[in-house]
């Protein structure tokens, strides 16, 4: 998706960098980048380290670092164009499970038109752009870390560190406990849906899901709004 608006903009400066958020590492997005072709940097962050640094909580998300390393828009969702997802129809013979996880989809926030239209204003005025905040901004912007977050991160880290050991039963509850100290981060609970062992379901596991969470926090809350 991100390969048309690369090749758009590099000319006018700007280079686009995609990072997968996967434990699992390079193999298990190999796939999706392969497909893809990307002419632009494609880099796989299996540590979760771009949640650390930036605050990512869910995804896509991006960031906008300038040409002098300085971060000059903190993380907010970030679609280059508008999803086929929400345009998806709800099949006649779709079952409730089905049905309710497509209207949910489709009642997500995405906001691509006014974002794209941010970037390529940025790429045209760079430094000028009233879009590249200053810093005072940014850090008013950019997430805080409370302790219940600090804790959730050292639980993610070590449940990474105990599956990537070959124990993923050992993970789970400190996937668990990420799970409940920072409910609102969906690349926790996305990653600790995925690693968990065959013939597990996150339901009884961690006791939700993507759409009972999704549902319970309202599909508009899903991505907050962007602040343009």
């Amino acid at each position: 998706m991100w390969q048309e608006l690369r090749r758009e903009l590099f000319p006018r400066g700007l280079e686009i960098v995609t990072v997968a958020l996967d434990t699992g590492g390079a193999d298990v997005a190999r796939r999706w980048i392969e497909a893809a072709c990307p002419e632009h940097p494609s880099l796989v962050d299996p540590a979760h380290r771009m949640d650390e640094l930036f605050g990512i909580v869910n995804v896509p998300s991006g960031v906008w670092v300038n040409e002098d390393g300085v971060l000059v828009r903190p993380p907010e969702t970030a679609y280059p164009r508008r999803p086929a997802f929400l345009d998806t129809p709800v099949p006649a013979n779709a079952s409730p499970d089905t049905r309710a996880r497509i209207e949910a989809v489709k009642n997500l926030r995405v906001e691509a038109d006014r974002y794209v239209a941010a970037l390529r204003d940025w790429a045209a005025n760079g430094a000028a752009s009233r879009f590249a905040l200053p810093p005072d901004e940014v850090i008013r912007r950019s997430r805080p870390r409370p302790m219940n977050e600090a804790r959730a991160a050292a639980h993610f880290e070590l449940a990474q560190h105990l599956h990537r050991q070959g124990n993923p039963d050992a993970a789970i509850p400190h996937f668990r406990q990420a799970y409940r100290l920072q409910p609102d981060n969906w690349t926790y609970k996305r990653q600790a849906w995925n690693l968990l062992p065959r013939g597990q379901t996150p339901q009884v596991v961690y006791g939700g899901d993507w759409l009972s969470d999704v549902q319970t926090t309202g599909a508009e809350n899903y991505y907050p709004p962007l602040d343009l």
